[in-house]
């Protein structure tokens, strides 16, 4: 039995769900409101309080579908009521972010400017010059957005300059040193 599919999605307060034909699930709380289509086969059961899924057999199939569609659900449970974010840092000698309108807009070391716009859906905040914080609701939109925000100059690993997430540490790599040279 699946550790974490056995789990229930215990419902928070002002969380309503509505399970539809076809296994489609609509979550609505505080923050909006997710639908997600799931495996025909998976077993959801939406009880007073908490939602249950269960698998019909344990083959291999069955086995794998039971912890990802808990915690698809679980996901959809927690944006609707407390919503996700990931927060970035820019770093770098005239590295910096700013936000205008729904764009944000960043000084990377090109000779341009680069602009990306806010996707449906998220919302990014600039509460610093070098400080970038993505939230919204969906997981995976939000995982996303901060994958392509970082993508536009990764961290490098001599100096770390570049755009890395908050959490993540960057093994830095020794340079060249000028050696003895040969007679």
């Amino acid at each position: 039995m699946s550790r974490i599919g056995k789990m229930p999605v215990i419902l928070p307060v002002g969380v309503e769900v509505k399970l539809e034909e076809g296994n489609r699930l609509s979550v609505k709380g505080p923050k909006g409101s997710l639908t997600g289509k799931f495996h025909n086969e998976m077993l959801i059961k939406v009880e007073s309080g908490s939602i249950n899924i269960e698998r019909p057999t344990d083959g291999k199939l069955h086995k794998s579908l039971h912890g990802l569609t808990r915690t698809l659900v679980n996901n959809m449970v927690t944006g609707v009521s407390s919503g996700f974010e990931k927060a970035l840092e820019v770093n770098g000698v005239g590295y910096r972010a700013q936000k205008q309108g729904n764009k944000l807009v960043m000084t990377l070391g090109y000779s341009h400017p680069v602009e990306m716009t806010e996707p449906e859906g998220i919302t990014i905040d600039v509460p610093a010059p070098n400080k970038i914080i993505v939230k919204g609701m969906d997981k995976q939109l939000v995982g996303e957005t901060a994958a392509k925000i970082r993508m536009k100059r990764p961290p490098e690993v001599y100096k770390g300059k570049g755009i890395k997430y908050e959490t993540e540490n960057i093994r830095r790599k020794e340079g060249k040193t000028a050696g003895k040279t040969a007679k």
